[in-house]
């Protein structure tokens, strides 16, 4: 295991003396993340989103956690829905679930598939009707110096001044979408480079937080599924304008851990061996105020041929 971490802040409010639960929640995504794998480049999302969103939910509930789903894995799965509880029993918990994030990627045998969970205090996550929303997200470094409501060619030189470089040096991360064509000629007239995705915006807005990864923003239109205008103002969502920031989406303390499927900028993929396999997940808690990065290595058996090994980078 590598981590990266600094002395843990004073207690907030309410959470004296309380074990945080933060690095528990890595088991809940390696095993998604187990599941899902072996479904890569085998052309069959559903069966891969259905056997990870079942890993993670036995995962989950094996934690002592009274836990509330405010974000689950969607229309097409059967589980994990959302207003659903789950958990052993025990400390009160929202939650936000992705089980196969770029499940499409894992059908292809593509690149950057992730398992997610988010965690955060009951009423801590903002809840939006289903609709789709423009996005920006970048790390701490360029994060006072953005405004959706900005043309993205300000942007992107606003990201290159805050970064210490050339515009023709930042990297932005879109989905390959229709509804993008006249954003991504923007990009490229304002000089910045371009990675096109298919799947997993969740993923691009990580790796654009992350140093090292080389991606520095990640923008376009996206949502959780499929509506009409409408629906925003049928759950009184009333000013469509609105700008949400991170403050909006998600205030408090919170834990966000996720484990690479397939390999990507971020994260390494599952690697299966004869009678074990090896995972890479990111854990990140401001509670505790550490990120770690964690090697698993799961054995299939008790009686393995295997030895233990150090990773391979």
């Amino acid at each position: 295991m590598t981590e990266t971490a600094r002395e843990p802040r004073s207690e907030p409010a309410g959470h004296e003396g309380r074990f945080c639960l933060c690095e528990s929640y890595a088991r809940v995504t390696e095993r998604a993340a187990l599941a899902g794998a072996r479904w890569l480049g085998r052309a069959d999302q559903q069966a891969a989103e259905d056997d990870a969103s079942t890993a993670m939910r036995l995962a989950l509930e094996q934690l002592p956690i009274d836990g509330r789903v405010v974000i689950g894995a969607g229309d097409e799965n059967d589980q994990l829905g959302v207003g659903e509880t789950i958990g052993s029993g025990g400390l009160e918990v929202d939650l936000a679930l992705d089980p196969l994030e770029g499940r499409g990627v894992v059908a292809r045998g593509g690149y950057g598939a992730m398992s997610m969970v988010a965690v955060g205090e009951p009423g801590s996550f903002q809840t939006l009707p289903d609709m789709y929303m423009r996005k920006m997200a970048v790390g701490p470094k360029a994060r006072g110096a953005i405004d959706l409501r900005r043309p993205v060619g300000d942007n992107i030189r606003a990201i290159a001044d805050a970064f210490g470089r050339m515009v023709n040096d930042v990297t932005t991360i879109i989905l390959d979408r229709p509804r993008h064509h006249d954003l991504i000629e923007e990009i490229r007239v304002a000089g910045a480079r371009i990675k096109l995705i298919q799947d997993g915006d969740v993923t691009a807005s990580i790796s654009a937080a992350v140093r090292g990864t080389n991606d520095h923003l990640a923008i376009g239109i996206g949502g959780t599924r499929q509506a009409v205008l409408s629906a925003a103002q049928e759950a009184g969502v009333e000013d469509l304008e609105r700008l949400f920031t991170i403050e909006d989406l998600a205030p408090g303390e919170q834990i966000v851990v996720a484990t690479g499927v397939s390999n990507g900028d971020l994260l390494r993929g599952v690697r299966f061996q004869a009678d074990s396999a090896w995972t890479h997940s990111l854990v990140m808690c401001t509670r505790c105020n550490w990120v770690r990065f964690v090697d698993g290595i799961h054995f299939f058996a008790r009686e393995r041929r295997e030895e233990v090994r150090l990773p391979r980078y």
